[in-house]
């Protein structure tokens, strides 16, 4: 149980909380030195939790294709494309055809994606890319250089509108989160696999009791919340998560075991598509507009974010917590340098900075997990550490 523990505090695994922890306390200790209003303020977290909060999405399902051992270019331009559907539809037709259309949109896209991929067998980054400039083509052909804007207020309403969680609700999840990890425990779950439900739960009971404030936010983040909770349960504690590892981990191997690897990487592309279009109906709807220019550039804060979280760009290796953490990491920098008055110039240069040593950290951590793994095999002994990849078990077991 200990070396469990370790090995789940290791730097490798929780490095990028370290971070966060770290980053945060800089900014309170240096806004109070400062006299600024404090950082910690329910108002300031809500903020950088709303402006997190559609990013935070796409980096939860790129996340998943990413443990697939693919990953997609395509993102903000689907998103942009989706919502640049909805808006021209909804006046026409309605809320609810064009949300319908703006998600078959990005499923479409999602499935050409998958298809030349998977089953024509061409580069996931050349295919990505091409339809990254395809569908950012077609979003300037529709709008013809303007932006439009919906007089159907509806989207609007849905992406600004703040919804609060009742505290008693509050306490009562977050119980049955606590009861939810003491059952997996008694099934023979490890302490360490069930501390995403522990942390969550405890956090809303504190949350509800000392925090009531933070219960109240918007549609996106409670979105956010609820869709990396959800994906993170599949991916811990089903077999369609233990698969999806496998694939990306060693296809091969997989494969052989039965699963049907081209299925779980396609629909894994078909999701992503999807959720995109969802994200930019949310980012259509902020504004009630868009322009042909609308998330532009947005793809590549998704990867950092997922990077970031520890996420393999290989494959088999990845967790939605830590990549939603990479999201925060990288909003509360930008955030903090505007509550400081730090000019535009060096934020890039420091998320740049924080983006590559994390990625070294991760490089040089998970390396020596790896030589240490197969020293004890040849030894006959030792299971794999927790950041292993999935595709060493898979071949321990096969």
């Amino acid at each position: 149980m200990s070396s469990s523990w370790r090995r789940s505090l290791a730097p490798r695994a929780a490095g990028v909380v370290y971070a966060f922890i770290a980053l945060v306390a800089i900014l309170t200790i240096t806004s109070a030195a400062q006299g600024r209003p404090s950082y910690l303020s329910s108002v300031n977290l809500s903020n950088i939790l709303d402006q997190s909060a559609l990013i935070a999405i796409l980096a939860i399902f790129m996340t998943v294709v990413l443990i697939t051992g693919n990953f997609d270019l395509s993102v903000a331009s689907t998103a942009a494309l989706a919502g640049t559907v909805a808006l021209k539809t909804i006046d026409s037709y309605g809320p609810v055809v064009a949300l319908l259309a703006a998600l078959i949109t990005g499923a479409l896209v999602g499935l050409v994606n998958a298809v030349l991929v998977q089953k024509l067998g061409v580069n996931a980054f050349i295919v990505t890319l091409g339809t990254l400039t395809a569908v950012r083509g077609v979003v300037q052909a529709i709008l013809d250089g303007q932006s439009i804007t919906a007089k159907d207020t509806t989207l609007l309403d849905l992406a600004t509108a703040r919804w609060t969680l009742p505290i008693a609700v509050a306490v009562v999840i977050g119980v049955l989160l606590i009861a939810g990890a003491l059952l997996l425990i008694r099934r023979g779950k490890s302490i360490v696999a069930t501390a995403g439900l522990w942390f969550a739960g405890l956090a809303l009971i504190l949350l509800a009791v000392f925090r009531p404030l933070m219960l109240t936010q918007t549609a996106p983040v409670w979105i956010m919340l609820v869709l990396a909770v959800l994906t993170a349960l599949v991916l811990r504690f089903t077999v369609v998560g233990r698969n999806l590892y496998a694939v990306g981990g060693n296809p091969e191997a997989a494969r052989l075991s039965g699963i049907a690897v081209d299925r779980y990487k396609m629909v894994a592309f078909v999701v992503n598509g999807t959720v995109a279009a969802m994200v930019g109906v949310l980012y259509a709807g902020r504004f009630n507009s868009v322009d042909p220019t609308v998330l532009t550039g947005g793809e590549l804060t998704v990867i950092a974010a997922a990077v970031l979280g520890g996420t393999s760009l290989f494959g088999g290796s990845g967790y939605v917590a830590k990549s939603v953490v990479g999201t925060l990491i990288l909003f509360t920098l930008s955030n903090g340098f505007n509550v400081l008055n730090i000019g535009s110039n060096y934020q890039n240069v420091v998320q740049g900075t924080v983006l590559v040593a994390a990625a070294s950290l991760y490089t040089a951590t998970s390396g020596r997990e790896r030589r240490r793994f197969r020293l004890a095999l040849r030894r006959g002994k030792g299971d794999p550490p927790a950041s292993t990849q999935p595709s060493e078990k898979v071949l321990v077991e096969h």
